[in-house]
């Protein structure tokens, strides 16, 4: 029988190896879904159903990925890239992730605030002066798009930007009056206009009212945008370069681009639309707005939605953010800057029956009781029809990709949370 003190440092040491000998965290790889709780039988449901959106029409093609606790247990294709020439939809292949660009531009913010170069609750004037001085709508009149405005209460701070509490809006899919005015004052939504400024449509936004007093309520906006420009201040380097040195080089996401290398280009999907009875059509050009703005030789970053991706690429970035973010020996934040980013940071005001962070959605016990997914479920998706979330509780990290607006079968986002979890046959919960 060892004495005591033998005995501690016994234990001391059998402590230390187990440590020394577990594994470091490494890149995402495919293993059987049994291994990690996941039922591969169960996982089927999936397939079936992805198979089925295809076959109906209702969507070109998908591709879905599911990871838990750093293994992926799913990853396929099903359908087409190009349905009329009836080119395979490979896993790789890549598609515009639209607003999936916020949490990437919310992390490179995070980067910066971690570094001392501002606090949240500084007003956005203190680096961008164009906003200091901003308006509130007060009337509109909708026959010739006039309108009023008073002075705003207090300044926009960067947290402000971070929760889409600020008063900005959207132009196109914002409410009436900002999408008249904003169309009046040609603000892009960041989405093909690939040959613009963010310097310059930021200084024109600047200039357009608020739709409501900084910190009244959650309106989905041109936010990110607007902190992509803040990077862009703050660090001396134009949006895509910070990005692909800080975030994307380190992640390995070598197919996350604003504008594709030539040759990349070959695996961007075609973008899809709903013609007559919601036959499945290809999206055309509009004016200046072309379906392939990716594949131009673009000068705008939009930090709110310019980016293409695959879904193997954004996996990664969410897996670090899982990993309190660190992957593969690279460190991006702290455990508590991820946790902040993914802590309700709107009080009592609501997105729905959710709640928001700084840059991602964040799911409420009301809103985990319309899904089967866990409190504190982060999430978001792109207008083109893909979606992802991360349940920490769970250890999932879940994707879904399609290349379709507007779509009228959006269920199948729905229907995909339901297809995952129903496969989960070891729960890492006692209860929800």
């Amino acid at each position: 029988m060892l004495h005591k003190p033998a005995l501690t440092l016994a234990l001391c040491l059998s402590i230390s190896l187990s440590f020394a000998q577990k594994p470091a965290k490494s890149v995402l790889q495919e293993a059987k879904p049994g291994k990690s709780g996941i039922s591969a039988e169960r996982l089927q449901r999936l397939d079936r159903v992805l198979q089925e959106y295809v076959d109906k029409n209702y969507i070109p093609g998908a591709v879905a990925l599911i990871a838990r606790d750093g293994k992926i247990v799913y990853y396929k294709s099903v359908g087409y890239s190009d349905a009329e020439a009836k080119n395979k939809l490979d896993r790789d292949d890549i598609f515009r992730i639209a607003s999936q660009t916020k949490a990437i531009t919310s992390v490179g913010v995070m980067m910066l605030f971690e570094e001392g170069k501002f606090l949240l609750d500084d007003p956005i004037s203190k680096y961008l002066p164009a906003f200091r001085d901003m308006k509130v709508l007060d009337t509109f009149n909708k026959e010739d798009t006039t309108f009023t405005s008073v002075p705003a209460k207090r300044q926009i701070t960067i947290r402000d930007l971070l929760t889409h509490t600020s008063g900005i809006s959207y132009p196109g899919i914002g409410g009436a009056e900002a999408v008249a005015i904003y169309a009046k004052h040609a603000i892009p939504s960041g989405i093909g206009t690939p040959h613009d400024k963010l310097s310059d449509a930021m200084a024109a936004l600047a200039k357009v009212p608020l739709v409501h007093q900084p910190g009244e309520r959650f309106t989905y906006g041109l936010n990110t945008d607007v902190l992509g420009h803040l990077i862009e201040v703050v660090s001396g380097q134009p949006l895509d370069q910070f990005l692909r040195a800080r975030i994307f080089d380190p992640l390995g996401m070598n197919d996350t681009w604003f504008y594709l290398p030539d040759e990349k280009e070959n695996r961007l999907v075609k973008l899809y639309t709903e013609g007559d009875n919601k036959t499945l059509k290809p999206t055309a050009a509009q004016g200046r707005l072309s379906p392939d703005f990716p594949k131009e030789e673009g000068s705008y970053y939009s930090g709110g939605a310019g980016l293409s991706s695959t879904i193997y690429d954004y996996a990664v970035f969410l897996q670090m953010l899982l990993n309190k973010g660190t992957y593969n020996g690279k460190r991006l934040l702290s455990p508590a800057t991820v946790q902040l980013m993914t802590t309700n940071q709107i009080g009592e005001l609501n997105m729905g029956d959710n709640k928001f962070g700084l840059g991602f959605g964040i799911a409420t016990a009301k809103g985990a009781a319309q899904l089967p997914v866990s409190v504190g479920t982060y999430d978001w998706g792109g207008i083109f029809g893909t979606t992802y979330w991360v349940d920490p509780k769970e250890g999932i990290v879940a994707l879904l990709y399609t290349n379709k607006f507007p779509n009228s079968y959006g269920d199948l986002s729905d229907k995909f949370r339901v297809l995952v979890y129903q496969a989960i046959m070891e729960s890492q919960l006692s209860s929800k």
